[in-house]
């Protein structure tokens, strides 16, 4: 028989130990010291613009002006004009830091018992993160100092809440790197018994992770990255690694288990888990590309994030996995944990025991548990209706316990839109231009129009002037969205009528929407591209229209199950509090197309490894319910643990303080577990079930499609029971 390109691998590699071996270990080590010499470039705010906002950012930066790290600290008294003292002193300790610039007046707010100070972080604003720690000093130094007075002060502005994120950020993957690890070593020792058996995918996973986080720095040159990017590489990388080395690795023991010899039982494992591994990663891959059509940079950095360690995870399984396999021997089993070892002493048919138990009724009243199920994910989905979504801010990003949340809502609630304003950008030919009188009156016109507090600033030479504008509310409300609508609808075009000049909308807010207009816009082409991609590659795996349909309709259940759960969690607030979150009513606006692509992907791991047994069973002449029963209580095991890995790693990012990296995990987690018990063990078997024979039919104008095996026959080495190529009844 012809063996398939993973089995090829697979013995390449077992007959080349020592090449494969050294060879990943050379690629792992290079990839991790060229990337780290090199370093990462991350994404700057004005690549991250899209519409007229993004258009706003690219004339400020093609003129070369830098927008400041502005910051703003409220000092608060028990009375009126009571906060004179403290805010005078805090002035000239922050002036004493050096680090500040444009330091204005108090601003008092209508009751005279609060004042705002408004100043700029000095140097470039990419760097005002950096810089801002001794201003940070010198604000807790006036809290502590004024707490005995009555006094307190609250800061809040784009150093602060910049150098708050990537503190955090740093915080949170450090936390899900010495989480996730022992968890997922843990859930392997149970389902293996043995700790050589259990470290075997753990370290390939997280050698995976490390290569491609320095193909990732190589990267990052051409395609600028975002700060989240390797959060979402690891967390990947971590399950698809470890899923991936699961699959290989318990086909391989379940073939010994069941009295093949060594060399026999990893040729079987390198052409059907091996070939698995193959068409899944490249499946997750094709479907991670589809984010590339989403035009924003965003979702470039996650696609080519994911593709990279994903393939390198893949590679790994079907190369060096192999080796280390063969190398290995018996002493895979090395360091067995008593009372976790028992199912290598029953053999192979000690496999799902439980799956076969849940099987029996699912097979025997197949359309009441494809209707019951159906129901239940389509329930799940149902809140995802009146799904809303929006930017987060940092100050719903961090949680409204967190000191900088309290400090924005005290801020904003005083001097409403102080903290976002919307930034209306005008650019004129020359200098000249921009100076004319008919534009300087609309400028002027423009500034006095907007009300207290709007800031003209002109930067003559290049010909562009700036008009900061405070919105209404909290800056990011629907009030304050209203606002902005006017402003760019009527209010700018009325302004600048007639002149030659380029006028946009910029700021947070502006930003917010205008990326949620894109998002909405390139959902489309990335679910059809996703779908078509997903379909051919079912069709030219398995050769049947009816698989592919039933894959993608299954995939579509489960994300509409995760948007649901997300939806009544993190906008309706429904339980978040038993994950440590809160309602913020509203999902991240880049997280739906996110998870649509990710759980396309990763369902497929479960799909093609569960189809392929069951294929694989049929094409030893197995009638198509006997091929379900065995395929899906033989792959049981590989499946519960992969998916257990799977939700428990993305459960860690759920508990991380980041409220998208919790929706993130929440989302992917639950989707994760819903696929592998309801959408694996109910509804796939009882909808193949109903669909009978048709499931393999290959339509006529598709013969054509070349015949791929899904089985590789070794020595007749009957297992216990009925032997390999026995025809099993389908006990009806």
């Amino acid at each position: 028989m012809r063996r398939n390109l993973a089995a090829r691998l697979g013995v390449w590699s077992a007959h080349h130990r020592k090449a494969a071996i050294f060879g990943w270990l050379v690629f792992v080590v290079l990839a991790t010291v060229i990337g780290g010499a090199t370093g990462t470039v991350t994404a700057s705010d004005d690549e991250m613009g899209v519409g007229d906002s993004g258009r706003a950012a690219g004339i400020l930066k093609d003129a070369d002006i830098d927008e400041p790290a502005g910051e703003l600290v409220m000092v608060t008294a028990r009375t009126a004009d009571g906060w004179r003292d403290a805010a005078a002193d805090l002035s000239k300790a922050l002036t004493a830091t050096g680090d500040v610039r444009g330091l204005k007046a108090p601003l008092p707010s209508e009751d005279g018992k609060d004042a705002l100070l408004r100043f700029e972080i000095k140097g470039p604003s990419d760097e005002a993160a950096d810089r801002v720690q001794p201003v940070l000093d010198a604000v807790a130094k006036a809290q502590e100092d004024g707490a005995g007075r009555g006094i307190s002060v609250h800061q809040f502005g784009d150093a602060s809440s910049e150098k708050e994120l990537s503190d955090l950020l740093a915080d949170d993957l450090k936390k899900a790197e010495f989480t996730a690890v022992p968890l997922a070593l843990g859930i392997l020792l149970i389902a293996f018994g043995a700790v050589v058996a259990a470290l075997l995918p753990v370290g390939l996973a997280l050698t995976a992770c490390v290569a491609a986080f320095g193909l990732l720095s190589l990267a990052s040159h051409q395609l600028h990255l975002f700060e989240t990017t390797y959060s979402v590489m690891f967390l990947m990388g971590l399950a698809v690694g470890v899923d991936y080395c699961l699959f290989y690795l318990r086909r391989e023991r379940d073939e010994r288990a069941a009295g093949r010899d060594a060399e026999t039982a990893l040729r079987i494992a390198a052409a059907t888990s091996g070939r698995a591994v193959l068409v899944s990663g490249l499946t997750v891959m094709v479907a991670m590309a589809g984010m590339f059509l989403s035009g924003l940079l965003l979702f470039k950095g996650f696609a080519i994030a994911t593709i990279l360690v994903v393939c390198v995870a893949m590679l790994g399984s079907v190369t060096v996995l192999p080796a280390l396999l063969a190398g290995l021997g018996d002493r895979i089993d090395a360091g067995r944990i008593p009372f976790l070892n028992r199912r290598a002493k029953k053999g192979v048919h000690a496999s799902g025991g439980m799956a076969g138990k849940v099987l029996r009724p699912v097979l025997a009243r197949p359309k009441f548990f494809a209707v019951g199920a159906a129901v239940l994910l389509l329930a799940l989905a149902a809140p995802a209706l009146g799904m809303k979504t929006e930017q987060l801010g940092l100050e719903k990003q961090f949680g409204s316990d967190a000191p900088l949340s309290v400090s924005y809502e005290k801020i904003t609630g005083k001097f409403p839109g102080g903290p976002a304003p919307a930034r209306v950008v005008v650019k004129a030919d020359d200098a000249d231009g921009i100076a004319a009188q008919p534009v300087r009156t609309a400028l002027d016109s423009l500034t006095r129009k907007a009300g207290d507090g709007a800031e003209l600033t002109v930067h003559k030479a290049a010909g562009v002037a700036e008009v900061a504008i405070p919105l209404p509310g909290n800056g990011t409300d629907a009030e304050a969205k209203k606002a902005l609508h006017e402003l760019r609808d009527d209010t700018v075009p009325a302004a600048f009528d007639g002149l030659d000049v380029q006028a946009y909308v910029g700021g947070d807010l502006a930003s917010s929407e205008d990326f949620s207009d894109q998002l909405g816009k390139g959902i489309v082409p990335v679910f059809a591209f996703i779908t078509g991609v997903t379909f051919l590659l079912m069709l030219f795996s398995f050769r049947s229209t009816v698989i592919a349909v039933t894959s993608i309709a299954l995939n579509l259940l489960s994300v509409g199950a995760a948007y649901g759960i997300m939806t009544a969690v993190f906008q309706h607030g429904w339980g978040a509090e038993l994950i440590g979150s809160e309602k913020v009513g509203a999902i991240e606006n880049w997280m739906p197309l996110f998870v649509l692509v990710v759980l396309f992907g990763l369902s497929m791991d479960y799909h093609v490894f569960v189809v392929s047994r069951i294929r694989e069973s049929r094409d030893r002449g197995m009638d198509n319910r006997a091929a379900i029963r065995e395929g899906i209580t033989r792959t049981a095991g590989a499946v519960t643990g992969a998916a257990v890995i799977m939700v428990a790693v993305f459960a860690v990012f759920g508990t991380l303080s980041m409220q998208d990296m919790q929706q993130m995990g929440v989302g992917l987690g639950v989707a994760v577990l819903l696929d592998a018990t309801v959408v694996r063990m109910i509804l796939l078997p009882s909808l193949m079930t109903l669909l009978g024979e048709r499931n393999w039919h290959t339509p006529r104008y598709l013969r054509w499609l070349p015949k791929i095996s899904h089985e590789e026959e070794g020595p007749a080495v009957p297992p216990q029971g009925a032997p390999y190529n026995t025809r099993v009844p389908s006990g009806r």
